[in-house]
């Protein structure tokens, strides 16, 4: 009898084990950020996990320079994962016309996400919005906080006061400025993108280059050229040579007062820095009462049109579109920080600084993302280069918007004289 007991018990055992293994859904997430490995199992998982039992998430990043090539081969096998992260603008819209993402517009927490969040990821007629936004970076200025202190330095709110600033600290036989031109991209998207906005008014501006109300050789477009201009004297000896670790390596070892940053940064210089850190948000054209910040849509999640798991895969995205999420991931990577509408609070003092600077001033993205990139010559391209030619001296500021804008006018109908 006792026998015939245990040999039932276990079987009602196993059948209930098979019950809860058939319950439960695995997701897999595809993910250009391998680097995100242990945070994501570590820290982010296990919260969502612990709320949806039911639910197993496995995050299975491909090396970056990878990622394109490899997630297209999978979509066509149909072995792609669940859930899959999703790039910035024409590469993901892409997918979504293709057939690859779902559209997210009944997504719970969508309404979460302003227009600049959501803009990376919705289509030109603004219909579907096919990815959650995960995380934006923001740039302005990292500085050496003890060089500023132990020579009564003060932050800049003006560009006036700005260029005081870089004199003061040239006098004092510093490097007001650590950047180099040689990689091209570090003079636009640390120099030209980072201040543009307080030029031509953030959204305003970049709106009106897409609809052909605003050109890159007028306006604020043409002033933000001009404002780089002034950065010349101030940058390293034989900056025209010096790629981006270089600038990285040169500011870590104190070398330097200030560094022309986006957000990213702060996880480097945290590591290998041994001096206090401050930031500042790009100084506004003297008299100007708004602040405008580049706040640039980084990367989002989206769901596999075809996952034979859209119930488990949409209450995953839902939960990322949720304040618990936004604060779990801005901590775990400080600078990438939560495109939601609600407040995050930050650990990292430096990141905190960052982000505080959303209240203060209004959000826009790089001007070249959204549209303006899909014809030849690219416009962002093109601002790389415009943008190292003026910080080396080889164009005028208006000789670099003209060629911007001349590139522009080739292809781009609402730009055509």
């Amino acid at each position: 009898m006792k026998k015939a007991l245990l040999v039932i018990c276990i079987m009602m055992l196993m059948v209930v084990g098979i019950a809860n293994a058939q319950d439960t859904v695995t997701l897999t997430i595809e993910s250009w950020r391998n680097d995100d490995l242990t945070i994501w199992e570590d820290t982010i998982l296990p919260v969502f996990e612990a709320a949806y039992p039911n639910i197993d998430v496995v995050f299975a990043p491909t090396a970056p320079t990878e990622y394109n090539a490899a997630l297209n081969a999978k979509l066509e096998g149909g072995t792609a994962g669940d859930l899959i992260t999703c790039r910035p603008f024409d590469v993901s819209l892409g997918l979504f016309q293709d057939g690859n993402l779902a559209s997210l517009n009944d997504l719970p927490g969508m309404e979460n996400f302003g227009d600049v969040a959501k803009s990376a990821w919705i289509t030109d007629d603004g219909s579907d919005v096919f990815c959650v936004p995960m995380a934006s970076v923001i740039h302005g200025f990292i500085y050496n906080a003890d060089m500023f202190a132990e020579n009564g330095w003060e932050v800049p709110a003006t560009e006036s006061e700005f260029m005081a600033l870089l004199e003061s600290i040239s006098a004092a036989g510093e490097t007001p400025l650590v950047m180099g031109t040689a990689d091209q991209w570090e003079s636009a998207t640390m120099g030209y993108q980072n201040i543009g906005p307080n030029y031509w008014m953030g959204e305003e501006g970049r709106l009106g280059l897409i609809d052909g109300s605003a050109k890159y050789n007028e306006g604020g477009f043409l002033q933000a050229f001009e404002a780089l201009a002034a950065w010349q004297p101030y940058l390293p000896d034989g900056y025209e040579a010096q790629k981006y670790p270089d600038s990285q390596n040169m500011f870590s070892l104190g070398l330097g007062a200030i560094y022309p940053a986006g957000s990213w940064d702060i996880s480097t210089f945290n590591a290998q820095a041994d001096f206090a850190m401050g930031a500042f948000k790009p100084p506004v054209p003297d008299g100007q009462e708004t602040c405008y910040i580049s706040d640039h849509t980084d990367i989002a999640m989206g769901m596999n049109a075809n996952t034979p798991n859209a119930e488990a895969a949409m209450t995953f995205l839902s939960w990322m579109a949720t304040e618990e999420f936004a604060n779990l991931y801005s901590n775990a990577l400080p600078g990438f920080f939560s495109l939601g509408n609600f407040p995050i609070t930050l650990e990292d003092p430096l990141a905190q600084e960052f982000v505080s600077w959303r209240q203060e001033c209004q959000s826009t993205i790089r001007s070249a993302y959204q549209i303006l990139s899909r014809g030849e010559p690219n416009n962002e391209t093109d601002l790389w280069a415009a943008s190292a030619a003026v910080l080396n001296g080889t164009m005028s500021a208006q000789e670099a918007a003209d060629m911007v804008q001349s590139g522009l006018e080739r292809w781009y109908a609402p730009q055509m004289p």
